[in-house]
């Protein structure tokens, strides 16, 4: 195949999330491969110096971008709008990763050859909410590179230890759930991601140290592909466990938000955990390996560039346009988009204070109950004589260590 220039556009190229991690990934091998991808954001920052250091070229400004590329592979409507307005008649190749984010709404606009719907719940929101033919869509599910997530040890017959890994997991969340069902199968857990605190460079090292994980999408297709048993699960719902004979239907819908059902609760996750086979943990592992690698998807995404890039041809009249007059508005829009993503990097700034609130509040509640029960014991046993009250502050859990302080300063 000739090499291909491609320009790929992302949301941000900043956090370590889900499509900038895909981009990363892809434009990796596409370099490797003698391909010429270039990467565009507003927000740039930790994946796009991962992508220089890989000598993929970023840019946050596509009026410094000195080439034109052979076909746009646009993530998020803003930034594929501005890549579809500075370079007119490019083929765009748009890809839908979720199906509730705003910024995976998709762009409707004559340079779009062909549409990508990464499971089942995307092809929906794309023909069914979109109308957007479904000739006009292919499907790409999510692939893992196989390199860096190398397969682990046998698993125990019981579990022992347990990962949640999500960005959204926070503490006093759907967390507690998972946590209390674990100490109660006799499992120690393990915790990270972004709202956690704890953003992990290198997911395959964790995953390779734990028998079972709690994830959904991405991440809990590379935690098979480790090798490790896995529940579905996420801020938005419980899901089961990942059994061979569901895989088919999990994977149609890329182990996401159409199969986190059930509501958060112990008993949900305990019933999870009790279901672990660590023989079919290995089955679905093996079936991961042989049909979700990187490589694979990245053969068929040049067969859909080549097919966009082929349909560009074949388009029969195309109205003439004031490339300056484009650019201008390619231009106006970037400004203006700048403004939404302070308001997005806000939002999740709000989102991380308001947990940090709900856990204050929670132990100020605690606090206040125990002074209220100190009083009360106050009152009710004035009188009676020192050891008796020392023994009895001992009860109060705050005050368990001072109530030596305590007597003493009440002789």
């Amino acid at each position: 195949m000739r090499p291909l220039s491609i320009l790929f556009t992302n949301n941000t190229l900043k956090y370590r999330a889900g499509s900038e991690l895909w981009v990363r990934d892809v434009c990796r091998t596409l370099i490797g491969r003698g391909h010429r991808p270039v990467a565009f954001s507003l927000v740039l920052g930790e994946i796009a110096e991962e992508l220089r250091v890989s000598t993929v070229p970023v840019v946050s400004n596509l009026d410094k971008a000195g080439f034109t590329p052979d076909v746009i592979h646009g993530h998020h409507h803003i930034e594929t709008l501005i890549a579809a307005l500075h370079y007119p008649g490019v083929p765009i190749v748009h890809f839908c990763h979720g199906f509730l984010p705003w910024e995976e709404r998709p762009l409707h606009h004559p340079s779009i050859a062909r549409y990508v719907a990464v499971d089942s719940a995307c092809f929906d929101r794309l023909t069914v909410e979109e109308g957007i033919a479904p000739e006009r869509i292919e499907r790409l599910p999510n692939f893992v590179d196989l390199r860096r997530f190398a397969p682990r040890g046998a698993l125990p017959l019981r579990p022992r230890r347990a990962l949640v890994l999500s960005n959204q997991v926070e503490p006093g969340g759907y967390i507690e759930m998972i946590r209390e069902a674990c100490q109660l199968s006799g499992i120690e857990l393990e915790v990270a991601g972004a709202r956690w605190g704890r953003v992990v460079e290198r997911p395959e090292e964790l995953m390779a140290g734990v028998d079972l994980v709690f994830a959904k999408a991405k991440t809990a297709l590379e935690a098979m592909a480790v090798g490790c048993a896995v529940v579905l699960a996420d801020i938005f719902g419980a899901g089961p466990l990942v059994t061979m004979r569901d895989f088919d239907e999990m994977r149609s819908c890329n182990f996401g938000i159409r199969l986190l059902r059930e509501p958060h609760s112990v008993d949900w996750y305990r019933s999870q955990i009790a279901a672990y086979d660590p023989a079919e943990a290995d089955d679905i592992s093996r079936r991961v390996r042989q049909d979700a690698a990187l490589d694979k998807a990245v053969d068929h995404l040049l067969e859909i560039y080549e097919r966009a890039i082929a349909d560009a041809k074949n388009w029969v009249s195309r109205q003439a346009v004031d490339l300056e007059a484009q650019r201008a508005a390619a231009r106006h829009l970037s400004l203006v988009a700048e403004r939404f993503k302070h308001v997005y990097r806000l939002d999740r700034t709000v989102q991380s204070l308001t947990a940090e609130l709900t856990t204050a509040r929670s132990l100020n509640e605690r606090l206040v109950e125990e002074r209220e029960s100190l009083r009360q014991l106050v009152t009710d046993y004035r009188g009676l004589s020192i050891i008796r009250l020392r023994d009895t502050l001992v009860r109060v859990p705050i005050l368990g260590g001072m109530a030596r302080w305590t007597a003493r300063w009440l002789r």
